[in-house]
């Protein structure tokens, strides 16, 4: 056998392996099984990912579904012109729902660039990595479904490309009572930040006007010193 063919067949066959199991790959829909419980879905084109969408499969502490609650939110350079600071936006910072709803996301990406609305603190053994996940290319839009478990809680929402979190892409979804506002929430929690950003303003300029006034005596002092 010649060095060729003792290259050519293995490479054959390997490319044989391949593509068989690409026949059975689809790659605008993967499930994946988390710990034996439902599948977590998976979809990704060119306009965007959706990433553990669950539309079904209840977290163990949910005896039934407590409702269906469905949000649109636009996001953009847009949203960002009520809070000064940013740059991207949302048409909406935060959701409240029933805790055990089957919530449903409807993102609508107003940009040019990518961007994505991210869900973090859901179970691990239903969600992997514990997050809920859609990304919209530019003028793009994705839809993908939830279900909360059953607990009081406020979970954080961003967008998880680069910098787009400090920028202005940040909210919260609060299931039932929550468990307090997240910082630094554009229209929630914001205001307070700017509050404390003028009380600690007004302070240092306090500051400034005593050490100012110190320093005119002290010249005046010293430059008539018959006075």
């Amino acid at each position: 056998m010649s060095n060729l063919a003792r290259i050519f067949i293995p490479l054959m066959f390997l490319l044989l392996v391949a593509s068989t199991g690409w026949a059975q790959f689809d790659s605008t829909r993967l499930h994946r099984e988390e710990s034996g419980h439902g599948m977590s879905e998976m979809r990704f084109d060119a306009t965007g990912i959706v990433m553990n969408a669950n539309s079904h499969e209840l977290p163990r502490d949910c005896a039934e579904l407590a409702g269906d609650v469905e949000f649109t939110v636009q996001v953009g350079k847009t949203y960002a012109t009520d809070f000064p600071g940013t740059v991207f936006g949302m048409s909406q910072h935060e959701y409240r729902v029933t805790p055990c709803s089957r919530v449903t996301i409807t993102l609508v990406n107003e940009d040019e660039v990518r961007h994505q609305w991210m869900l973090h603190g859901l179970p691990r053994y239903l969600y992997s990595q514990g997050m809920f996940h859609l990304e919209a290319a530019g003028g793009q839009s994705q839809s993908g479904s939830f279900i909360v478990p059953s607990d009081d809680q406020t979970y954080l929402v961003h967008c998880d490309m680069t910098q787009h979190m400090e920028k202005g892409m940040k909210g919260q979804l609060i299931a039932g009572s929550g468990s307090g506002n997240l910082w630094s929430i554009p229209g929630v929690s914001q205001e307070f930040r700017q509050q404390q950003r003028f009380s600690l303003l007004g302070v240092s300029i306090v500051a400034s006007m005593a050490v100012m006034s110190f320093l005119v005596l002290l010249y005046l002092g010293t430059s008539n010193p018959n006075s």
